[in-house]
């Protein structure tokens, strides 16, 4: 059974990662592209939409994983936000950069209680393999 606080921490990871799909494809093509008229940047979405579908599944092993490359997403915002000269970039980088915090939280909170009955069932199986 899933507990109120994992489906908190899991409708938090999904917010989080389409609004940061929906940020990165409105930054490059219309807020503030490379660019004008739009930029080719906007292809760093798609390493966003391959952990989309098993996020909404509560996919664990997606969940790990994405918890990794949303890190890539933390850089490029935190790059972004200090060093872009256009303000609305910088500020699109500060929004990124929560996004992305947001996510991360989100589902190493969610994959904590996960994490735990794993390491026990381990302790339990090299318990009975020394007996």
């Amino acid at each position: 059974m899933i507990t109120p606080r994992a489906k908190f921490y899991h409708l938090g990871a999904i917010a989080s990662l389409i609004a940061l799909i929906a940020l990165c494809v409105a930054w490059e093509l219309l807020l503030a592209p490379l660019r004008p008229g739009g930029s080719w940047l906007v292809l760093k979405v798609i390493p966003l939409l391959l952990p989309l579908r098993g996020v909404l599944k509560r996919d664990v092993y997606t969940m790990q994983w994405s918890s990794m490359l949303i890190l890539i997403y933390f850089t490029e915002g935190i790059v972004r936000a200090t060093s872009d000269r256009a303000p609305l970039s910088a500020a699109l980088g500060w929004v990124e950069t929560a996004l992305a915090c947001t996510f991360f939280l989100c589902v190493i909170l969610y994959l904590r209680p996960y994490k735990q009955a794993a390491k026990k069932l381990a302790k339990q199986a090299i318990g009975k393999a020394s007996q």
